[in-house]
């Protein structure tokens, strides 16, 4: 019986240390323009050339969505997330539950 369990709890970490060989990679790719990219797992990107990701840098800040939240919302902590005006009463609801209303 000792051999069924330690059978049964092989199997099942098996698929554990399969998963430490199978961590993702990034990629290198080339863009239309013959650039060379390196490409993240999590779906960012960015160009080997660092003279070209500096200037691509600089033109991504001027977008209103990379810099962060405005100083009258809430959230977005380190770039994550989104921002939330304060006050929002779809967000800012209180409890669920009923109790104190």
């Amino acid at each position: 019986m000792k051999f069924v369990y330690l059978g049964l709890l092989l199997a099942a970490l098996t698929p554990f240390a399969h998963a430490a060989d199978s961590e993702p990679q990034d990629i290198t790719g080339t863009t239309d323009k013959g650039e060379k990219v390196v490409l993240h797992p999590n779906g960012r990107w960015k160009f080997v050339d660092t003279a070209k990701a500096a200037e691509a840098k600089e033109i991504a800040k001027q977008f209103p969505e990379n810099q962060g939240c405005p100083s009258n919302m809430q959230g977005g902590f380190l770039g994550f997330g989104r921002c939330i005006p304060q006050g929002d009463k779809d967000y800012n609801r209180g409890s669920m539950s009923g109790k104190g209303r």
